[in-house]
């Protein structure tokens, strides 16, 4: 049986790229985009490849943020061969211990576990302090808006069934006004956009190794932070959070990029949560309803604890909160709408 075209494409695009005619790849991994990625053995080592496909993908973002990171010292892949056309690249493998699994076995080490933390904050700042992101989209008012409309319009209309009437959009219009004002009052920097652990790698020089960074703008400082420390994957208590944030707020200060005191920026990071929360829990939902990816799911109430424990303690988001509850009842947000 003869492979379809898409599949063919890539096993000889890769064999060229790594003049080994007989080279063989073998799926590495998918993710929430059009992207997926595979693996092949050539040459005593092993390389991923990256097949992004054109009209969906384009993976010239992707290279050129791969570029930026290296440059700055940080461990992003290497890359050995891409074709923006086809939409294809051949890099350097980083190995198979993703973040999320080592903190997931290790979690009651608190020495391994703040061990990866302090790599992946110490990487962060490098990448808030080194890299260049004047040139890069703004994380501006308009786009954390539409971000968190995804909310309402995917989690509460399309999965809860909710359609929320005016006095519900003023609850929501209030909440999304102080979430986007709490951002754009902040340090503008390198941002990542989806920094936590299943896009960090620990590897055994330079870790963590880092992925997924195609999406980089320039926005606010605590975003990246909150992607990590907030993770929609991996939970942590709350004292634990906060030490980790107050550390790195202290990097921050030192580093000539912030002078607020520790209650503002602690302010600032769970009104950060929130927009990123409340955006995922649109997100989650649009991949079940829109792409059939219903994996995303089973992570929908960790995602939503963070938005109802965090969102109850500040006055202008508290209302959203109220709302969210009222939709939801006593649902298991798990299980899909008919």
């Amino acid at each position: 049986m003869s492979l379809p075209p898409r599949e063919t494409q890539r096993l000889a695009w890769t064999r060229a790229a790594l003049s080994d005619p007989s080279a063989s790849i073998e799926s590495a991994s998918v993710d929430a985009s059009f992207r997926s990625y595979w693996r092949s053995q050539s040459g005593g080592r092993t390389w991923i490849i990256m097949d992004a496909p054109p009209g969906k993908e384009d993976i010239r973002p992707w290279l050129d943020m791969a570029a930026r990171l290296n440059d700055a010292g940080l461990h992003a892949p290497q890359i050995r061969a891409s074709d923006a056309e086809l939409g294809f690249v051949l890099m350097a493998d980083l190995g198979s211990r993703l973040y999320l699994a080592e903190l997931d076995q290790r979690r009651d080490d608190r020495t391994i576990v703040d061990g990866l933390y302090v790599d992946a904050l110490d990487a962060l700042l490098v990448m808030q302090t080194r890299v260049p992101c004047d040139d890069l989209p703004l994380y501006d008012d308009a786009r954390l808006i539409s971000e968190m409309e995804l909310m309402p319009e995917w989690f509460l209309q399309r999965h809860l069934g909710l359609v929320p009437g005016c006095d519900n959009w003023d609850q929501i219009e209030l909440a999304f006004r102080a979430l986007a004002n709490n951002a754009e009052h902040q340090p503008q920097v390198f941002v990542h956009r989806d920094y936590h652990s299943r896009n960090l790698m620990i590897t055994d020089a330079n870790s963590p190794g880092i992925l997924d960074f195609q999406d980089a703008v320039r926005g606010p400082a605590t975003y990246d932070l909150v992607s990590l420390l907030r993770d929609a994957y991996v939970t942590w208590p709350d004292d634990r959070v906060y030490g980790w944030v107050e550390d790195y707020r202290r990097k921050l200060v030192h580093s000539g990029l912030t002078t607020v005191t520790s209650d503002t920026f602690k302010r600032a990071f769970d009104l950060m949560g929130l927009q990123r929360h409340i955006k995922i829990l649109g997100i989650f939902c649009r991949l079940w309803y829109r792409d059939g990816k219903a994996g995303y799911l089973g992570d929908l109430p960790l995602v939503w604890r963070y938005v109802q424990d965090v969102g109850r303690r500040y006055p202008d988001i508290a209302p959203l909160v109220t709302l969210i509850e009222s939709a939801i009842g006593d649902r298991d947000i798990r299980q899909p709408s008919p």
